[in-house]
């Protein structure tokens, strides 16, 4: 079975090129207007007060440009930027060493800050708050607490389960700005300002059939515009047209909305299992042998944004439009 391409994780060869396609400033990142407008504006009132900006949080669906934000607000600041993730900082201590490391104004970008432990989550309150870190030193009635002073710095934030962080960390953000999936036009931008970096010749109908089954997102977008230049060079010669485009998504069972395998299976299961729905997540999970997470961070947001699937207070519940996508008639509810 072909592997889906939408959830399959990035190769070492793929980061490289995403970390290559990267867009360097303001310009090059096209799209989340009223997120960039929130960060030029606070990035300018920082520089001419000759402050560290407020800490940051952003959220949305994964492969949307949070990481790449992130380094632009430190170029834009003109600073260093440390970048780690809630599942590496796993002890109090490897936080310490991470933040006794930075300089006065260095970005401190966390990836899936969800996933901080509540420890090391608790050490972070008075480090945001006042630069300060509190060390406990020994064990038992002998314990006692170092605080530690820090270089002002400014935390960058990311998640893609917003609702997991607690409120009082969530209050702690001077800035939280949800990322929103991309249209169709403005993925073909992206990809053609690939093509442009990668010397690759991409007609206008092509780069839109891409962008089209790309899922809203941008990363996925760029994935796309990989395999479809791989298969354009073995197959066709190095030439990419609409026809190649074609050949190549239908190879890796990508669909005409962007559905991959996964996808049409998450449909297809409800609907011969459990008659379209209502059907709470924890049965769909134990039907697909899925994680809950999976299917609510990774399968789930682009079926409820394209209209194939709601969200409802009895569960989850496949719309008309799926049935019509899939080929299936509509079961005429009594």
């Amino acid at each position: 079975m072909i592997e889906p391409i939408a959830i399959q994780p990035a190769t070492v060869e793929e980061e490289i090129l995403f970390t290559s396609l990267r867009a360097q400033d303001w310009n090059e990142f096209l799209g989340q207007e009223t997120v960039k407008k929130a960060f030029q504006i606070a990035i300018e009132a920082a520089k001419q007060r000759k402050e560290t900006m407020d800490h940051a949080l952003l959220y949305g669906p994964p492969g949307l440009g949070k990481t790449t934000l992130s380094h632009i607000i430190a170029k834009e600041l003109g600073v260093n930027i440390r970048v780690t993730s809630g599942t590496a900082l796993t002890k109090t201590g490897d936080l310490a060493a991470i933040l006794t490391n930075l300089e006065n104004g260095d970005v401190l970008f966390i990836d899936e800050i969800h996933r901080l432990s509540k420890a090391v989550e608790e050490t972070l309150y008075p480090a945001m708050e006042d630069y300060a870190l509190d060390i406990v030193i020994g064990k038992g009635p002998s314990a006692r607490t170092v605080r530690l002073d820090l270089p002002k710095f400014t935390l960058v934030g990311a998640t893609t389960r917003f609702g997991l962080l607690s409120g009082p960390f969530r209050d702690r953000f001077g800035l939280v700005q949800r990322l929103e999936f991309y249209p169709p036009e403005g993925l073909k931008t992206i990809i053609h300002n690939a093509a442009k970096k990668l010397k690759a010749r991409l007609p206008d109908k092509a780069a839109f059939a891409i962008a089209q089954r790309s899922r809203g997102t941008p990363r996925v977008a760029l994935k796309l515009f990989k395999r479809v230049r791989d298969y354009a060079q073995v197959k066709n010669g190095g030439g990419i047209t609409p026809q190649t485009v074609e050949d190549a998504l239908s190879m890796f069972a990508i669909d005409q909305l962007g559905l991959d395998h996964n996808d049409r299976k998450f449909l297809i299961e409800l609907i011969n299992k459990h008659g379209g729905g209502p059907v709470g997540l924890g049965t769909i999970a134990a039907t697909l042998h899925e994680d809950p997470g999976t299917i609510e961070e990774v399968i789930e947001p682009y079926l409820i944004q394209v209209g194939l699937l709601k969200r409802t207070t009895k569960g989850r519940v496949i719309s008309k439009l799926a049935y019509k996508h899939l080929g299936l008639e509509y079961p005429e509810k009594k």
